[in-house]
């Protein structure tokens, strides 16, 4: 027996009556470690500098890692649906330490090609994949609570930055003197802290048995409202429907206003306000990873009892309002600039989070994985569109003699009229038609060959095991949020009282 078969399926199958609270850490350990990429910002400038590049060329580096991540999720949602979760968590841990590595062989040889394929594209990968991966698994587990289980998943994304934010600008400032240089040292730290914590996430990650439910639950035979259906929907025949493509749209329009923004965080505070140092802007990056992790588990929460279209409709809505002032009065204090930048980004996260819930209500529980992969490809696009709209904007007018605010001001209205698309486009989502639904019949024999029987070895081992490495790994994790939210907190603070 190959010791890489402790990654299949039926090994990670949960013994009867676990604790189903011991798998959200294993999510959020995978998501803590990628969502990294949400502090790219904080060496923007570094990097800049070591390259002699321009926004738009360095920002182009966090665009091929978004593409590549929902590229890699649509053509691998389908896969983790069949492999099983560990499998494709330890497939994203390789791409992604791999990713690193080749990301600082291209610092420290100035090659920025590199950096784009390490970084970019393989990196981008292991995004994709370990973005998915987690996702259908706490859903089976909280089927009485999807929008609240894709919010506990999703949130450690939004929160990776919270913790890396801070942590990458103290180890750049730790090996200011490194002969590898400091980023080269600090990608090489924080590649290795991130295998520590996703090979901790694979190893507590289980599935649970066919036919598990929670205790005193029973699925719905009669739909809560017309838009949420009991019935399923492959994710072959779900891209043939209306409302895959207006869902895409949703979140295509959702991902661009958002991520315009987390690219270029920490340059944008520094340019509306040329008193906020590196430091402090590096604060101002964790506050807004604390508000996308907050908006990812607040909103997709609330989203269970006020509908996934209506929780949407105020995403894109409010959130058009708040692009509108940011650029209108945004100017007059870092508190207010904060204060919209924080609302905007807090939509963001929660879009995302609701996403795989509004996934199940419209295409029911059979592919939620590989649908979701496929509606990813509209990050893959806002990545390239969002920085794009905001770097190239920033070039031209820093070429034309602006400066400051004025760097930003036309992209900011861009990014209202986006959200004013996607506005509509949800109001347009309406029921999937009864002639895509699946048969019965067809979803239990798949049913059967997907979620195959536990053996006993992996029974005894999980008795064994117990709850104390999934224990555990709750305190790694929320000992590294709270270890990222106090500093966030401490620097935050110099943003209003500097």
């Amino acid at each position: 027996m190959s010791i890489l078969s402790i990654l299949d399926r039926e090994r990670s199958v949960a013994p009867p009556r676990y604790n189903r609270w011991l798998i959200p850490p294993a999510a959020l350990a995978i998501h803590l470690a990628i969502g990294e990429v949400y502090a790219f910002s904080v060496f923007k400038n570094p990097l800049m500098e070591r390259f002699d590049a321009s926004h738009t060329q360095i920002g182009f580096i966090f665009s091929i890692a978004i593409g590549m991540l929902g590229l890699s999720a649509a053509f691998g949602g389908t896969w983790v649906e069949k492999v099983g979760p560990r499998k494709a968590m330890a497939l994203a841990t390789v791409f992604w330490i791999v990713g690193f590595g080749v990301g600082s062989v291209g610092v420290a040889t100035e090659q920025l090609w590199l950096l784009y394929l390490g970084y970019g594209g393989i990196g981008g990968i292991g995004l994709g994949i370990g973005y998915v991966s987690p996702v259908s698994t706490l859903i089976k587990w909280f089927p009485d609570r999807p929008g609240m289980a894709t919010g506990l998943a999703i949130m450690g994304f939004g929160g990776g930055a919270l913790v890396a934010s801070p942590l990458t600008s103290s180890l750049l400032a730790t090996f200011a003197n490194s002969p590898l240089t400091p980023i080269v040292a600090t990608f090489l730290a924080l590649a290795a802290i991130d295998l520590v914590i996703m090979v901790a996430g694979i190893a507590t990650m289980r599935v649970p048995e066919p036919g598990w439910r929670p205790e005193g639950w029973e699925p719905p035979t009669v739909q809560r409202s017309a838009l949420v259906t009991t019935a399923n929907v492959s994710a072959r025949n779900a891209i043939r429907t209306p409302q895959f493509w207006l869902l895409w749209v949703v979140m295509f329009c959702n991902i661009t206003a958002g991520i315009g923004i987390l690219e270029q965080a920490a340059p944008m505070v520094q340019d509306f306000f040329p008193a906020v140092t590196a430091t402090v802007a590096a604060g101002f990056v964790g506050v807004l990873s604390l508000c996308n992790m907050a908006g990812r588990f607040g909103w997709s929460s609330l989203s269970d009892w006020m509908g996934r279209k209506r929780i949407y409709v105020m995403y894109l809505g409010v959130g058009a309002i708040a692009y509108l002032l940011l650029s209108q009065v945004g100017t007059a204090s870092v508190p207010l600039f904060v204060l919209f930048a924080a609302v905007i980004i807090s939509f963001y996260g929660g879009g995302f989070a609701a996403l795989p819930a509004y996934i199940k209500d419209l295409f029911g529980g059979y592919q939620v994985s590989a649908i979701h992969g496929r509606v990813l490809t509209a990050w893959s696009a806002a990545g390239i569109a969002g920085p794009l709209i905001v770097n190239s904007i920033a070039d031209r007018q820093k070429a034309s003699g602006a400066s400051g605010s004025d760097l930003y001001s036309v992209s900011l209205l861009v990014m209202v009229g986006v959200l004013a698309v996607g506005f509509v486009a949800n109001l347009l989502i309406k029921p999937v038609s009864k002639r895509w639904h699946e048969r019965e019949g067809s979803l239990a024999a798949d049913g059967v060959r997907l979620e195959s029987t536990r053996r006993p070895a992996a029974q005894d081992r999980a008795r064994r095991l117990g709850g104390a490495v999934p224990v555990a790994l709750w305190v790694v994790v929320a000992g590294g949020l709270a270890y990222g939210l106090w500093l966030t907190v401490d620097k935050a603070l110099e943003l209003f009282v500097g």
